[in-house]
């Protein structure tokens, strides 16, 4: 168990959600390793709080595919597959394309006004160093995507999915050498969808989650070395 885990202290949300915040960044940043066991008692006292918001926070984690449950070993930190991760993008490059295809017909001038934003923000942020800043800055160009279908099903579908990836697209973006391409892509969408061209954005999409799913393959492969 890591020596050091200090709350992200946040005064809106409720406890559970800030130990939650904090023990995802931990597994994401590696300070909690895959196969490490979740101590309900341990990080309760380690994070100065009850087990209770601990057990919920464990619960939301698994929901995310960060931690699993062993019978009679209780918690842990969840290693990443092939498989899981394979599942998880397939629904996601499927869902994707069926998204981009929809914003090609319903997108408004604000909501192209608003990923146009989206995809500069994202530029902006890999010259940051800051990965967390930066997935929040992809999770924010999809969004916009998603929120321009104007079907609020998928859009439900896509933020549950969008949990369950996290993590991928964390390992992905810590490789600085995927950024150009990233980049790339993001303006062959908006360009794309701003000339409402469904088979060209439907192509670039499918390229983009499987660049995503084909770097994590690799990473995935390495730890296990």
């Amino acid at each position: 168990m890591m020596d050091d885990l200090e709350l992200n202290m946040n005064a809106y949300l409720p406890l559970r959600d800030v130990v939650f915040s904090t023990l995802r960044e931990a597994i994401l940043k590696g300070e909690l390793k895959p196969g490490e066991r979740l101590m309900e008692l341990q990080l309760a006292e380690k994070m100065g709080v009850s087990r209770t918001p601990i057990r919920e926070a464990i619960r939301m984690l698994e929901q995310e595919g960060l931690a699993v449950t062993i019978p009679r070993r209780g918690a842990q930190v969840a290693g990443m597959t092939e498989k899981d991760m394979e599942d998880a993008l397939e629904i996601r490059a499927a869902l994707d394309e069926l998204a981009v295809q929809l914003a090609c017909d319903a997108i408004t001038e604000d909501q192209l006004k608003q990923l146009k934003q989206a995809m500069k923000n994202f530029e902006e942020s890999t010259r940051s160093g800051d990965v967390k800043r930066i997935a929040e800055a992809d999770v924010e160009f999809h969004d916009a995507i998603y929120t321009a279908t104007g079907n609020e099903k998928l859009v439900s579908m896509l933020n549950n999915l969008r949990e369950q990836v996290y993590r991928y697209r964390v390992e992905y973006l810590k490789d600085e050498k995927s950024y150009p391409s990233l980049i790339e892509e993001h303006e062959e969408l908006y360009a794309g969808i701003e000339k409402h061209d469904k088979e060209h954005v439907s192509q670039v999409m499918k390229r983009h989650v499987e660049n995503q799913a084909e770097a994590v393959k690799n990473i995935i492969r390495k730890q296990k070395i």
